[in-house]
């Protein structure tokens, strides 16, 4: 139960918004634009919950060039298009946050600015107001915990108090090896038809979950 915990962490993307099809489709056609073709699934197995460095790193590697400097400008409106034409919040996620009676808060690997847009689109803003933390704030990114060990302090929890809804490998990861419960969510559309569930317990995921339904007070 979610009353079991004294913080309960959400991640981002494809956990409170249904943004990561949107997100990866939007990915993939800019590094088409920029030289680099790229199958939708190769772009979900690669960059699911990692930071923009991977993204860098993959394309260097890849052409043996860093990324043009126009790249994240022409990813930005591509991204910022498509939300505001299509992004939705996770069917339900605004029933369990109201219900919610204890501390809560988001964690994401992407920016700021991306967070800002995500939250407005969705309507989600008023629910996290400032407890919002990124990856911007540690050292390193998911697999590794520093993300999540940074938010347990400044929200004043103990990790094994501590609850995280992640939906990829890296973000499981990353909560167990903060010492953290995590729950495994698979209801966004990114993984429609995609058998996620058990590469999410693989990574030490406690419980694997459909719909954000099933937090709602029984």
């Amino acid at each position: 139960m979610v009353t079991d915990f004294d913080l309960v962490i959400f991640d981002c993307d494809g956990v409170v918004a249904d943004s990561e099809l949107l997100s990866c489709r939007c990915l993939r056609d800019t590094l088409g634009r920029h030289g680099l073709t790229i199958a939708l699934d190769c772009v979900f197995e690669r960059f699911l919950g990692r930071s923009a460095s991977e993204v860098a790193t993959y394309y260097l590697q890849a052409l043996g060039r860093p990324l043009p400097a126009d790249f994240a400008a022409d990813l930005r409106a591509h991204l910022t298009a498509a939300f505001q034409a299509a992004l939705q919040p996770m069917p339900h996620v605004g029933d369990v946050l109201s219900h919610l009676d204890r501390p809560y808060c988001l964690a994401s690997s992407s920016d700021m600015e991306r967070i800002r847009l995500t939250l407005a689109v969705t309507g989600l803003a008023p629910y996290f107001a400032d407890r919002v933390f990124n990856v911007a704030m540690v050292d390193r990114g998911k697999p590794e915990p520093d993300l999540y060990l940074f938010i347990a302090a400044e929200m004043g929890a103990r990790p094994r108090r501590t609850l995280v809804i992640e939906d990829t490998v890296v973000g499981v990861a990353a909560g167990k090896a903060a010492g953290m419960t995590v729950w495994g969510f698979i209801g966004g559309s990114h993984y429609a038809g995609r058998d996620i569930a058990p590469r999410l317990i693989a990574a030490g995921a406690d419980r694997v979950f459909h719909s954000m339904s099933e937090l709602l007070p029984q």
